[in-house]
């Protein structure tokens, strides 16, 4: 069976439609239930439930449609990647980076591949992982760098680690709690805390510290997957800063911001990772640039 009947039999499962299936692949309706009967004719199985308002793969339709979208994903990448060959160029991509990522190595590599690369041309999504997951399943993104702590297990998924982002507690010069030697996360949290959206290990262990009963209960003061404009609105006002060391590296060395120490409060760290879909072939720049990422440690 050709490459063709495949991709419209990946169309009409995902678009459990033969209307909508046929937009998307410009044929006519009748050519389209078609080409997905001679498919049918062609396996010997019956591909699709068509006697609901959608149509539905059948369980031998799941198993097929699962290695056609393999098939037509492979072929969009080798064509790709033939073309970037052809121009002898590394081509433009597109990716995603979490909040830390995005304010501690993300910078510094960006600024080396435009001096090094000036005719590309790169976009990067800076979100959490939740909403960088989706894109990358949709195909929007060559791959993401986020924390990847409460990553769910998918066999669909390619991890790799890199390094862990060290975190700890910051507030502005002049901050009431400034001069104390170390202080209890109760005396932090009636500022309240400011930080990005937290993996649930570190959730369970800020509960615990307020003397919460779960993690469902912590309420931040103020979440956002923007770590920048959470360390500005820490520089002017009490409200205490929680984020990687690198982020506010700058800021520390200045003395406007200040590290606390909080009493019984374990490590506080990021696990970065890569996720990438498997069996994806990256784009050649896609593979630089995960090059130059910071290993683990």
């Amino acid at each position: 069976m050709d490459l063709r009947r495949w991709t419209h039999v990946v169309a009409v499962a995902d678009r459990r439609s033969f209307v909508r299936a046929a937009e998307e692949v410009h044929l006519s309706q009748p050519a389209l239930t078609r080409s997905i009967q001679a498919a049918e004719a062609e396996l010997g199985l019956l591909l699709f439930d068509r006697r609901g308002s959608e149509i539905m793969p059948t369980p031998a339709g799941e198993f097929v449609i699962a290695r056609a979208r393999q098939l037509v994903f492979n072929s969009r990448c080798l064509e790709r990647d033939v073309a970037l060959y052809r121009s002898h160029n590394l081509g433009d991509t597109a990716f995603g980076v979490g909040p830390l990522p995005a304010t501690t190595f993300l910078p510094g590599l960006l600024a080396g591949l435009r001096s090094e690369f000036p005719g590309i041309k790169l976009r990067v999504e800076v979100s959490n992982w939740q909403l960088l997951l989706k894109r990358l399943r949709e195909e929007d993104i060559e791959f993401f760098v986020a924390d990847t702590s409460d990553l769910p297990a998918d066999p669909g998924l390619h991890q790799r680690p890199l390094r862990r982002e060290l975190g700890g507690i910051f507030v502005r010069a002049g901050h009431p709690l400034g001069a104390a030697r170390t202080v209890t996360m109760q005396q932090l949290w009636e500022y309240g805390l400011l930080s990005i959206r937290l993996p649930s290990r570190v959730r369970g262990e800020l509960a615990r510290q307020v003397g919460l009963a779960s993690e469902a209960e912590l309420r931040l003061a103020l979440e956002c997957d923007d770590a920048e404009l959470l360390t500005k609105t820490a520089l002017h006002c009490d409200s205490v800063l929680l984020t990687a060391h690198a982020a506010v590296a700058e800021q520390v060395k200045a003395g406007r911001l200040l590290p606390l120490e909080v009493r019984s409060l374990p490590a506080l760290y990021a696990q970065t990772g890569i996720v990438m879909l498997r069996g994806r072939t990256p784009s050649p720049m896609a593979e630089l640039i995960i090059s130059r990422l910071p290993a683990g440690q």
